[in-house]
């Protein structure tokens, strides 16, 4: 029986790694799959991985609708025996419930890939959906780690290397080192609350090749 089964993660957990490695397993047993993607770090129509691997994908905006894009697929004669659907919190709830249906009726499996929350730790409108109406909800077991080496669970926001918990909730960074206005990091829940990146961590220590482990030594910044 087909599922809509949403894998949720941090950045960094791998979670287009497992996207792609779902589409060469489903491939190489020659099923046919249609994969969807949206503000990709790579640009647009691409699903791409941290690891470097990556693939050709359609490019998803508020008014696609995925059932017609199906059905529209079946109705020329091809085939779609699965869907691989990553950056899916992007999506809206009007697609995430016609991903549904799309497993319902057509009876085709659909793997949505996303974030949980964003850098306030809301969620976002698609992961919400998903957490809703999925028949099966997967955490990652590859853990993305804190700067402390302690489980990241929160997604942080740097503009000019300082956290941000205020701002649109999309915003295009990566978390890989750049010159780009925003990045982003991944923290566990006692740094996030601290608003202590790696950034601000390595600030507070004494000697700059030593992050300072010891929460103690991390004062909690002040609200404005």
């Amino acid at each position: 029986m087909a599922e809509l089964v949403f894998f949720s993660g941090t950045m960094d957990c791998g979670k287009s790694t497992l996207a792609l490695q779902m589409d060469h397993n489903h491939r190489a047993r020659s099923r046919v799959g249609l994969i969807f993607t949206k503000l990709d770090r790579m640009g647009e129509s691409v699903l791409s991985s941290r690891l470097g691997l990556s693939t050709q994908a359609h490019e998803v905006n508020d008014e696609l609708d995925f059932w017609d894009v199906v059905v529209e697929h079946l109705t020329h004669g091809q085939r779609a025996d699965y869907l691989i659907c990553d950056e899916s919190q992007f999506y809206t709830a009007a697609q995430i419930e016609q991903l549904a249906r799309i497993v319902d009726e057509l009876g085709i499996d659909v793997n949505c890939f996303g974030i949980t929350a964003d850098f306030r730790t809301e969620l976002f409108p698609g992961s919400k959906r998903l957490f809703e109406l999925a028949d099966r909800v997967q955490v990652l077991q590859v853990a993305a780690l804190c700067w402390c080496g302690a489980r990241a669970t929160h997604n942080a926001r740097l503009i000019d290397g300082v956290m941000v918990v205020e701002g649109e909730q999309v915003v295009v960074g990566d978390t890989a080192a750049s010159d780009s206005l925003v990045e982003y990091e991944v923290l566990c829940r006692r740094h996030y609350m601290r608003r202590m990146s790696s950034h601000a961590a390595r600030l507070a220590s004494a000697t700059p090749d030593v992050l300072p482990f010891d929460l103690d030594v991390c004062a909690i910044p002040a609200r404005d």
